[in-house]
């Protein structure tokens, strides 16, 4: 199955109401990248998908991206330095405990909506949405980009 096929048009449009659901209270930005496969290793792979759609560029430094290798069910979450500088030490691992959860379940959509959601709600203390916010990043789910 290709990644882009993964999940329903009714999932993925789950999965955008989210993110901007999760981003109406924060000036955070969220993304969403699912590969058909992944060799190596996961982190590295989302750090350079990270950098690829060019998420280091906001403003503040607080976007993150949920990363997806179906093949393989590797996950990752990458959150940049602006957030990495402000953030507990365990934020990231709340919110990965939290998606696999549902992953071990099979429900994939379900899992990347609770991740999105809580990093939303955990990004408006530190990075609170203004008046002039714009949004930085699109929030469609992106796929397989080749290297």
């Amino acid at each position: 199955m290709k990644a882009s096929e993964f999940f329903t048009r009714e999932e993925q449009e789950k999965i955008r109401s989210a993110i901007r659901e999760a981003e109406k209270n924060t000036s955070g930005e969220i993304r969403v990248h699912i590969e058909t496969n992944v060799n190596g290793d996961v982190l590295d792979r989302a750090a350079w998908i990270f950098r690829k759609t060019g998420m280091h560029l906001t403003e503040t430094r607080n976007g993150v991206l949920f990363y997806l290798a179906i093949e393989k069910r590797k996950f990752a979450i990458i959150g940049d330095v602006g957030i990495n500088s402000k953030v507990a030490v365990n934020f990231w691992d709340d919110i990965k405990s939290a998606v696999e959860s549902e992953f071990r379940e099979q429900r994939f959509s379900e899992g990347l909506i609770k991740g999105i959601l809580m990093a939303g709600e955990q990004l408006s203390g530190d990075f609170p949405r203004e008046n002039d916010d714009v949004n930085e990043l699109p929030d469609e789910i992106s796929y397989d980009i080749p290297e």
